[in-house]
């Protein structure tokens, strides 16, 4: 079993290759994965950020090697990650029209049963530099169980009833629908750096507490700044987080260390919601 390159307080991080990783840990030790996996989109184009005009090339992880390579891929960890959920337990894929249909032929191959599709909707998205497309604002989740004999859990009352104020398309006291309006990551989300795929945490605390028990384990393959660790630590699940890069393994340390810190000394506002699984803290985070 690889060393893990930083392990604190049931936050482990490993630095190396996600199959391998994968393969080495203990099989039916998972009870949730969250995986935002290469777009394979860094292909020499453009887009938008703080106004100004960048490219979208994120790195030699994120370059296609053609439809059959970037598949037999998806196929590969998406499988190894099917090994380590317990028979219960669920996956979370998000991803854009780049990756996500692989991802869904991939999962359905692999045996897993769907259960949702959601469309993340960012109200402040990038807009279209070339003015011949949609602009693209929404990235779409899949949530898929082991297997479809499996008995998932879902925190039904907590969706329904929670405090989602951020999402203005979540109407009070009523079903949480599959259409989420969620923003992309803020500000003070960015203070030790960002990861070029960055997930809001907002975003990541609903999956969390959708989909997983206080006590659980969470695993994430592709971890970059590990906002799916954060979300996992603040609410008492363990993590797992897996990544090739260094700089972002260091990137994610920096964000927990100041959640630890944050949270020993009680700088953030934490208020109480009822759930079924108790008292479940809610929390703004400055992390």
């Amino acid at each position: 079993m690889s060393k893990p390159y930083y392990n604190n307080n049931n936050f482990k991080l490993f630095l190396g290759n996600s199959l391998k990783i994968l393969d080495e840990l203990e099989p039916e030790s998972v009870d949730m994965i969250f995986a935002d996996p290469p777009y394979h989109l860094s292909n020499g184009g453009f887009t938008v950020h703080a106004g100004k005009r960048v490219s979208v090339n994120k790195g030699q992880w994120d370059v296609s090697r053609g439809m059959n390579v970037d598949f037999k891929f998806h196929q590969e960890w998406i499988t190894s990650c099917r090994r380590v959920l317990k028979p219960n337990g669920t996956i979370w894929i998000s991803g854009t029209y780049h990756s996500i249909y692989s991802c869904g032929f991939g999962l359905q191959r692999a045996g897993y049963h769907i259960l949702n599709d959601i469309s993340w909707f960012k109200p402040n998205a990038s807009p279209n530099l070339s003015c011949r497309y949609f602009t693209a604002s929404h990235e779409t989740l899949i949530w898929a169980r082991k297997s479809k004999e499996g008995k998932h859990y879902f925190n039904y009352d907590y969706m329904k009833e929670g405090n989602w104020n951020e999402d203005f398309l979540k109407k009070p006291n009523k079903q949480m629908r599959s259409v989420w309006a969620i923003g992309t990551p803020k500000r003070i989300e960015k203070k030790f750096g960002k990861h070029p795929t960055q997930k809001p945490m907002e975003l990541l605390k609903r999956i969390v507490l959708a989909s997983t028990k206080r006590g659980d384990s969470v695993l994430d393959p592709f971890t970059g700044s590990s906002t799916t660790g954060l979300a996992s630590r603040l609410y008492g699940r363990g993590f797992i987080g897996i990544d090739t890069e260094k700089d972002y393994l260091d990137l994610s340390i920096k964000r927990f260390e100041e959640l630890e810190k944050n949270i020993k000394n009680k700088k953030f506002s934490l208020f109480q919601e009822k759930s079924p699984e108790g008292t479940t803290p809610q929390a703004q985070l400055h992390i």
